[in-house]
């Protein structure tokens, strides 16, 4: 298997376990009482579990190419983390405000706190994947 590729991959199944695992504290401990004091209405009684396996499948592909970057050895942490942050930030905003024009009563407060997870989630993601892979993302192909 092609080195990159290799990186890539481990980058994803990395990226993916410490998402998965933030994301269900957030949920279970945060997210889970204030969505439904603030949007209890909209909220189904059970997740589509398709929905939220291409919604971590594909959002993850994303903090893995904007953030983490396996293949570019000269980005610098910050630069990842930034990335990072920033593709959480247009990607949940994106969510958060469309819903805020499209959907009645959907407070300002969730489409802000939405926004401000997203960035804060992918950037700590980020941060922490490429801390644990730090040998293996500053080493390139010499070809």
């Amino acid at each position: 298997m092609n080195p990159a590729l290799k990186r890539w991959l481990l980058s994803y199944a990395v990226t993916a376990v410490i998402f998965a695992v933030l994301d269900l504290v957030w949920i279970s401990f945060v997210a889970s009482n204030f969505y439904q004091s603030q949007i209890g209405h909209l909220i189904a009684a059970s997740p589509n579990a398709a929905g939220a396996a291409a919604f971590y499948l594909i959002f993850v592909a994303g903090m893995v190419h904007y953030g983490v970057r396996p293949n570019d050895a000269g980005a610098t942490l910050r630069q990842r983390v930034t990335g990072a942050a920033l593709f959480g930030f247009f990607t949940y905003a994106t969510w958060a405000l469309t819903a805020f024009a499209v959907l009645k009563d959907f407070p300002a407060v969730v489409a802000v706190t939405d926004i401000l997870w997203g960035a804060g989630a992918c950037a700590l993601v980020t941060w922490l994947t490429v801390t644990a892979l730090r040998r293996v993302l500053v080493k390139q192909d010499v070809r």
